[in-house]
């Protein structure tokens, strides 16, 4: 059973996630259908942003899980037998 940190780490990272889809999915979705010059644009940043920042994101991530992928198979190689 988790602990009340391990909880509490849990629901922070739960709010963050849904925090950030409901900025993203407004910005992305809703944001287009209103005018350009209502205060509401203030709020987000332009919208060539909400492709590159994904993009950006996403080769990060393939790039730490091809290190760890290259990392963990480097230590676990077994020396070859010489007969």
């Amino acid at each position: 059973m988790a602990t009340g940190a391990d909880q509490a780490v849990g629901m922070g990272l739960v709010g963050f996630s849904l925090l950030l889809f409901t900025y993203y999915t407004i910005w992305v979705i809703v944001l287009p259908f209103v005018d350009s010059d209502h205060v509401i644009h203030d709020y987000f940043l332009p919208r060539e942003y909400s492709v590159i920042l994904p993009g950006v994101a996403a080769l990060i991530l393939i790039l730490f899980v091809g290190t760890f992928i290259g990392v963990v198979t480097w230590k676990n190689r077994k020396p070859k037998k010489s007969d």
